[in-house]
């Protein structure tokens, strides 16, 4: 109910249309103008598999902006979260659409020119032919590359460009009109120093284990779904801030498979050291050592849904086991809720449905 009331306060045109809320019609405003879109859920809510439709109109002001969307998808955390984000988004790129018709004046170009030549041509990773986005390139200090794309505005330089860049975390420019491009470079450095640990520790997972999802995580992914055995796995979020404390974990499959990990977790949350790896704090808790990717392949966890007969559907893999020790058969969530609705034998209490399996019909 407060999700409702939230949503309804930052986009009161934006209404359910239906009692479970998993689709919303109607319209979101920016800069005085409304726009119709249309949004369903998947019927776990998880954002990153919702659907967005929109006029003809809000697409196109979107065009360069489908990227930051999607990783705003995988990251926000509710629904309200992504309108406050798209609607953010939208007025960014309303103001660089309408950028677009107003003539620069020649101290734009000679003030924007002089800047580069200062920062240097060797970290321009592109410019487009009217000079009003730029994407600079950098590397951290463990060799990882990166890219901060700058949409200036005619105002600039006594306002600054907005920023666009992979980040788990908000990137804010301090700025002030005696600024160049080389004060964001290097805020731009300093913020990438500050994300070293949250880096190295999702790229030391990366590179040991099976991640299960997602499959191209973008740098600004904050969680990793990570094989443990046949049907089981672990999903990882990361705090970004924090990454050497305990993360959020949520196992996912049979219930004679991830209770014991549980148990142990909770008997052994004590033992957590920030001074190693989360990696090697995650194996010493859960007594396990996961699969190594120099000895399995990923076709060994990557078991097809036992209903559509594919891995991915929608972008997910499946993620519901089947309880009996004999099956074990995994499910999309989307796949297992469709049969089992179908099913006359099947009960519903609440969000919740019961029923057999569709593999083993326990």
């Amino acid at each position: 109910m407060a999700g409702a009331r939230a949503l309804l306060r930052h986009c009161p045109l934006l209404l359910p249309q239906d009692r479970h809320g998993t689709a919303y019609e109607g319209f979101v405003t920016a800069q005085g103008r409304d726009f119709h879109i249309r949004i369903l859920l998947p019927v776990d809510f998880q954002l990153k598999n919702a659907k967005i439709e929109c006029s003809w109109r809000l697409k196109k002001i979107l065009r360069g902006y489908q990227h930051i969307l999607k990783q705003r998808l995988h990251s926000c955390p509710d629904l309200v979260s992504f309108m406050v984000e798209l609607k953010t988004v939208l007025e960014i790129a309303l103001k660089n659409t309408q950028d677009l018709h107003i003539p620069r004046p020649p101290e734009y170009y000679s003030c924007l020119v002089r800047d580069l030549e200062i920062l240097g041509w060797n970290k321009v990773a592109y410019v487009d032919t009217g000079l009003t986005t730029v994407k600079l390139k950098a590397e951290d200090s463990c060799g990882r590359q990166h890219l901060i794309a700058l949409k200036l505005n005619a105002k600039y330089p006594t306002e600054p460009p907005d920023c666009l860049v992979d980040f788990p975390v908000p990137f804010a420019v301090s700025w002030m009109p005696q600024n160049s491009l080389m004060d964001i470079y290097n805020q731009f450095l300093a913020a990438l120093e500050s994300l070293k640990e949250f880096w190295d520790a999702l790229d030391e997972i990366d590179g040991k284990t099976w991640v299960l999802e997602p499959e191209n995580p973008t740098r600004s992914a904050t969680t990793r779904r990570i094989a443990i055995g046949n049907n089981v796995s672990v999903n990882v979020e990361v705090d970004p801030r924090h990454p050497n404390m305990l993360p959020e974990c949520y196992f996912l499959g049979a219930d004679h498979a991830v209770n014991p990990l549980r148990t142990k977790l909770n008997n052994n949350m004590h033992l957590w050291d920030p001074e190693i790896s989360l990696l090697q704090n995650l194996r010493e808790l859960l007594e396990i050592d996961f699969p190594s990717r120099a000895v399995l392949e990923k076709s060994d966890f990557a078991k097809d849904c036992g209903i559509c007969y594919a891995y991915r559907l929608d972008g997910s893999a499946p993620d519901q086991v089947c309880d009996d020790p004999r099956c074990g058969q995994p499910f999309h969530q989307a796949c297992l809720y469709e049969w089992l609705q179908g099913l006359p034998t099947s009960r519903q209490s609440f969000n919740v449905i019961f029923g057999e399996c569709p593999y083993c019909n326990k």
